[in-house]
């Protein structure tokens, strides 16, 4: 056996850093490329899921106030597979669920429970209780309080600009939308357009059941 080294060995490799930073990172990339690449083009992670519909104005800008005040940074918004998150949480999270969403808010922090199927669980007034100061619905919570969200006027002078720049994004917001926006804002406070993000939160798959239930044959 010849004991002449070829250049394109394990050996090679080993013993020169260069060259297994340059490999690895070219392995890593066409892994990754093959994994994520195909994404682009299934159903599943591109078309919204039954019942999922673009934010309307006033949870859009419930959505931006979500996400300047922090609460993504202790909230999750991805029901894992696991037995133990479908039996807390309720079904897990698809790609389906966020297509819509600018950035996503799945999250991985998780100082206060998954809000990925919070809509409808608490009355409107347990939110704004909540949200005014969580200790008097939750003595051991450690959230913040945000009173201020109750008086806060929601500005109406965006709103057109966010929707026109989402639809560049693909969602699809009609003119007619785009210019009723405004209206659909006055006089709203902040806390009332978190509050309408939060409830519509997960709604669409309780929607969608109660839908197919309504719609089977009865024997």
């Amino acid at each position: 056996m010849s004991d002449k080294q070829r250049f394109f060995s394990h050996e090679t490799l080993e013993k020169n850093i260069g060259w297994l930073i340059i490999c690895t990172i070219l392995v890593v990339s066409i892994a990754g490329l093959v994994q994520i690449v195909p994404l682009f083009f299934q159903h599943s992670t591109t078309e919204p899921d039954p019942g999922i519909t673009p934010y309307s104005p006033l949870r859009l800008m419930g959505r931006d106030i979500y996400i300047r005040e922090g609460c993504v940074g202790c909230h999750s918004q991805q029901v894992r597979t696991l037995q133990a998150e479908t039996e807390r949480y309720g079904h897990y999270s698809t790609a389906g669920e966020s297509v819509y969403d600018h950035p996503f808010l799945w999250g991985s922090k998780r100082t206060g429970p998954d809000l990925a199927r919070v809509g409808g669980r608490y009355s409107d007034d347990w939110q704004r209780i909540h949200l005014r100061n969580p200790r008097d619905v939750v003595p051991e919570s450690v959230m913040p309080s945000y009173p201020w969200l109750e008086k806060a006027e929601l500005p109406t002078s965006d709103i057109q600009a966010r929707m026109r720049a989402l639809v560049r994004l693909g969602v699809p917001y009609t003119e007619a939308e785009i210019a009723k926006a405004p209206e659909a804002l006055k006089g709203k406070t902040e806390e009332d357009a978190l509050v309408a993000y939060l409830q519509g939160l997960g709604t669409n798959r309780r929607n969608v059941r109660v839908d197919a239930a309504a719609a089977a044959p009865k024997e």
